[in-house]
Order: structure tokens, then C-alpha cells, then sequence
């Protein structure tokens, strides 16, 4: 009896610990950009870096509001408030929202940061639910998600483009990425486990199993290495659960390994020949181990002032052998004196800041990265933009002087994923695509970091007003699709191409308005989105008739909606 004296006090003291470990997912409608925007405000916790999530409940300034509902008071439809405590209040159990989120689109697929979503044309929605269950520094979140497509037929990179262009478009994207234009012929159907995990957590740090998804770095729109665009993947994590303040700043950070799957698709055409050989080149099938970590420091001397990396690897798991291949996070930057040649990986890091001005109500931030390391110091002094992609952004908010708690919010982002002009000499290959890891950086057919995928550059601007949880605004975008392909196939730096052709980029214009509102338990999001794109699949007609040089392409329109509702328990 003597010797389980001290297991029994040590349970007993976890179970009396106020220990949290229940996230809010990334990407939840109306909730999370209200964390964000409240910190502006200076109501929620400005060592918060909003560059490591999920974030968790804990003792934070302004996260217990969200978690614990206090924003909907005594105003619900329900008395019951889905939860109960057992054990003298030591354990508590939950249940989670239910949210229903739902997409369309008129002729072909629009959208990123969906998560389990598809890019497919027609009717879309994903469904989830569950509970959270928490004794003493056990928790667990079980949070699955069904997703249903009609995935209707669009037209996609067009037959009629010459064997060429063809030719160009299998070497740079279909043959070294699984990113499909569409998945499959038929309807899509899916259940997947969403937001799950099973945690410890020791504020101010958790280890676990999950299948969340992450968000790492500063931006609202993209974010370079990881973010919802793809669904949730397996993982292992060691995170902080909140900043970890010391007496020169607070710290946040994440180390996962986890379990990236393919898509199982085909891409089209895969019987086209070109100068006798057939393009198409089958990739290895199997998972790929995936692992990375993004850390940021908070400095106490610069109020506000996050700065943060991220750096990921991933190999097919046949290829992890010994202590080096499982922890790559740490080795040199440099491929001089390594033996990264010889690895059939992929690797890429970003460097990062987010600055706050509480006083301001205004936030800048920025993100630098790239997806190959240079050979040596040298390499990297004189050409430190190879392989580069970044984002700049900028959110401030006005108060409206006279409506109390009302405000104007501005924000401005740019993301330039498409390859320096480098290229010309010393091709890196686009972002997230590669030679070796020919699936690129994706999980399930979708790219892990930014929306717009390789070699995509997005302007973005957006005017809002915002009242608490109710939110209204109108957005523009410039997106260009593509343009390392672009460039591959349309300029003599091209083995593909005898002249330059700066006639055929695929932009579109989106023109969006938006809506968040809460009602009693109810929390309503919706967005409807009109696209014009120019030189649809960067495809140009050939017209004789036109006498100008910069001819018609194929100018399509699409019309996307987005409904989504969430009940509060």
C-alpha cells in the first residue's frame, strides 16, 4: 500500500491541476478572426502570436470568453449548456458545436483554407460534431468531419492546347505534384476524423496524437509551409498550449511527425505521347513521413513584436532509416559538407514576423521563405532570393466614433509564390512541387501551405465593419495562376518555347461580399463571390479575324457561395 502512496497523490494532484487542452480548430467560422481581431483592440492577450495553431483554451486574456460562451450570456435556446462534470467536478465532459458548412460553384472550382473540401465544381458540403472529455491532464477531442461533393463536370486544362505546352505542363506540375484539378468523375464522399486528438497537456505544453489542422506563421490568407487548405493529417505534437514567458520575452512553438496520404487520382491525358515518349510518369505509392516545427520569440524590450520560424521535411517513409531521417529539424541550412544530395526528401523553411500596435489598433506582418537551401553562405549572399516565395500584410481598425464598440477594419495582403527572375539561369522549380518527393507538399491531393498553390501570386483587399462577433465586408482579389508554369511554357528560356508570349496569363478578379452574425447560439457565415478569369487554363484563341497583337483568351465567369452555420451548445 505504502509503495502506491505517491502514484495515488500524483493522480490526485493532476486531477485538481486546472489543465486545458481543448483547441478551436483552425479556419472555424466567425471565432477565430474575432481572437484576432479583439487583440487589436487590445481584449485579447497580445503575447498571443496567432502564428501557432490551433489555439487552446487556457488562462489567457480573452480566450475563456470564446470557450466558455460567456459572449452569449443568458440569450440561448437551450437551458441545457452541453456539459457536464463527474468526480467532484475533477473531470468535465462537453459537447463540441455542431457546424455545417456548405459550398457551390457555378462552372469550375474556387476556394482555398476549406480543409476537407475538394476543389470541385457544383454543390459541396462538410458536416462535423462531437465531444471534448478532459480528467486531470488527459484529454480528448473526438471532432470527425463528413464531406460530401457532387463534383460536376468543368472544363479543365484544355486537349486543344499544342503537344508542347502539353509536354511543358507535365514536367513542371503533373508529373512532380499530386494536386488534381478534379477528383474523379463522380460524386465525392468522405469521413475523415476532422479535429480529433488525444492530449496530455502540462500548461504550459501538450504532447499528443491529432488529426488537426495547423496553421504556422502570421498570414490571414496564405501562409507559406502550413495551413487549412489541405485536410488534417496524422500526427504526433509537442506544442505550447500558451506563451511560455520568461524574464527576456514569452515563447510559442510546435514539433510534429505525421503521416501525409496521396490522393489515389490520375491526372488527364496519361496515354499523350510527345516525341515519342508518353509524359506521364507513375509516382511511388506510397505515404510520406512528414515532419516540422515552427518556434517564435517574443522579445519583452519590443511590445508586440513576434518573430518566428518554420522549417518542414518530408520522405517516403521507406526511404526513414536512423535517428537523422526521423529528427532532420536541426541540421545545417546548407547543402555544402551534408549529405542532402543523397536524401530523397524535401524540405523547405520560412522566417517571420507579426508586429502589433495595441495603441495603433493595427497589425503588420510578413513572411520570407524558401524551398531549397543554398549550397553554401556564399551562395546565399549572392543570391538570396533563389527559390523565394513571401507574403506581406497589414490589418488596422477605426473606431467609429459615434457608435460605440464599432469599427472599420482595413486589411491588405500580397503573396508572391511564382520564382524570381532567377529562374532564367538557375530553375529552382516551384513552390511545393518536387523532383524526388513527386507528390510535392501535399496531403490528400491538396497543398499543405498556401491556397494558391504553385507558382501563384494573390493581391488581396478587404474593408469591413465589425461589431463583436458581427462582421460585414466586401473583398477584392487578384489572383495569378501559375506563372513558373507560365514561364516554362511560353518564353525561350523554355526548352518548350521559341518566343515569348505575354498574352496568356490566367488572372482572375474576384469580387466578393461577406457576412458573419451571432444569434443566440447560432453563429451564421456566408460569402458570395463573383470570378472573372482572362486566358481561363492560360488558353488564347487564335482568330484572324483579330488584327491586335493581344488577342481574346478563353474569359470564363464563376459563381461561388459559401453558407455555413454553427450551433453552441
Amino acid at each position: 500500500m505504502r509503495n502506491l502512496r505517491y502514484p495515488i497523490c500524483l493522480l490526485f494532484f493532476f486531477a485538481s491541476c486546472r489543465l486545458f487542452a481543448q483547441s478551436l480548430p483552425v479556419g472555424t467560422p466567425l471565432l477565430e478572426d474575432y481572437l484576432r481581431r479583439q487583440q487589436l483592440l487590445n481584449e485579447v492577450d497580445s503575447s498571443l502570436s496567432f502564428s501557432v495553431r490551433p489555439l487552446f483554451q487556457s488562462d489567457i486574456k480573452g480566450l475563456n470568453d470564446v470557450y466558455q460562451d460567456s459572449i452569449l450570456k443568458d440569450n440561448t435556446f437551450l437551458k441545457f449548456n452541453g456539459s457536464a462534470s463527474f468526480d467532484s467536478g475533477r473531470g468535465v465532459i462537453k459537447l463540441l458545436p455542431l457546424n455545417w458548412q456548405q459550398q457551390y460553384n457555378s462552372n469550375y472550382p474556387y476556394g482555398w483554407n476549406d480543409g476537407s473540401m475538394i476543389p470541385a465544381a457544383g454543390y459541396q458540403t462538410v458536416v462535423s460534431g462531437g465531444f471534448f472529455a478532459k480528467y486531470g491532464p488527459l484529454s480528448v477531442q473526438l471532432r470527425p468531419e463528413f464531406v460530401w461533393a457532387q463534383n460536376q463536370y468543368f472544363e479543365g486544362f484544355p486537349n486543344e492546347h499544342y503537344d508542347e505546352i502539353w509536354a511543358a505542363y507535365y514536367s513542371t506540375t503533373l508529373n512532380v505534384i499530386d494536386n488534381p484539378e478534379r477528383f474523379g468523375t463522380s460524386s465525392y464522399s468522405k469521413a475523415n476524423w476532422g479535429q480529433s486528438s488525444v492530449r496530455l497537456t502540462f500548461d504550459p505544453v501538450s504532447l499528443g496524437i491529432s488529426n488537426e489542422n495547423l496553421w504556422w506563421g502570421p498570414g490571414v490568407r496564405n501562409s507559406l509551409l502550413m495551413s487549412n487548405n489541405a485536410a488534417g493529417f496524422k500526427h504526433i505534437t509537442l506544442n505550447t498550449s500558451k506563451p511560455i514567458r520568461s524574464y527576456i520575452g514569452s515563447f510559442e512553438g510546435q514539433i510534429v511527425a505525421g503521416k501525409l496520404e496521396n490522393s489515389g487520382m490520375f491526372p488527364p491525358e496519361i496515354n499523350r505521347v510527345f516525341n515519342g515518349s508518353v509524359l506521364y510518369q507513375p509516382k511511388r505509392d506510397e505515404w510520406r513521413y512528414f515532419t516540422g516545427y515552427v518556434f517564435t520569440y517574443q522579445p519583452k524590450w519590443v511590445p508586440g513584436l513576434t518573430l518566428g520560424m518554420t522549417r518542414a521535411f518530408q520522405m517516403y517513409h521507406s526511404d526513414v532509416h536512423g535517428f537523422g531521417d526521423y529528427f532532420p529539424l536541426f541540421q545545417a541550412f546548407q547543402k555544402i559538407d551534408t549529405d542532402e544530395y543523397n536524401k530523397e526528401r524535401d524540405q523547405l523553411t520560412s522566417l517571420f514576423f507579426r508586429w502589433l500596435w495595441t495603441d495603433a489598433k493595427a497589425e503588420i506582418y510578413a513572411e520570407y521563405g524558401r524551398n531549397d537551401h543554398a549550397e553554401d553562405f556564399r551562395d546565399f549572399i549572392l543570391e538570396p532570393d533563389h527559390t523565394r516565395a513571401y507574403l506581406l500584410g497589414f490589418r488596422k481598425a477605426i473606431p467609429l466614433n459615434k457608435h460605440k464598440d464599432e469599427y472599420i477594419l482595413t486589411s491588405v495582403e500580397l503573396t508572391q509564390m511564382d520564382q524570381s527572375a532567377n529562374r532564367t539561369i538557375r530553375d529552382g522549380g516551384a513552390w511545393y512541387v518536387h523532383s524526388q518527393i513527386r507528390q510535392g507538399y501535399t496531403n490528400q491531393g491538396q497543398v499543405l501551405g498556401a491556397g494558391i498553390g504553385p507558382g501563384g501570386n494573390l493581391q488581396s483587399v478587404d474593408v469591413s465593419w465589425f461589431s463583436g462577433l458581427k462582421h460585414l465586408g466586401v473583398q477584392f482579389e487578384r489572383y495569378l495562376h501559375n506563372n513558373d508554369f507560365y514561364y516554362y511554357a511560353y518564353s525561350t528560356y523554355s526548352p518548350y518555347s521559341k518566343t515569348n508570349d505575354p498574352r496568356r496569363h490566367w488572372v482572375d478578379l474576384n469580387y466578393s461580399v461577406y457576412g458573419e452574425w451571432n444569434f443566440k447560439n447560432l453563429l451564421l457565415n456566408a460569402k458570395l463571390t463573383a470570378v472573372h478569369s482572362l486566358n481561363y487554363e492560360w488558353f488564347l484563341y487564335d482568330r484572324p479575324e483579330e488584327y491586335s497583337f493581344f488577342k481574346s483568351g478563353w474569359d470564363s465567369h464563376n459563381f461561388a457561395a459559401q453558407l455555413g452555420v454553427s450551433y453552441r451548445f
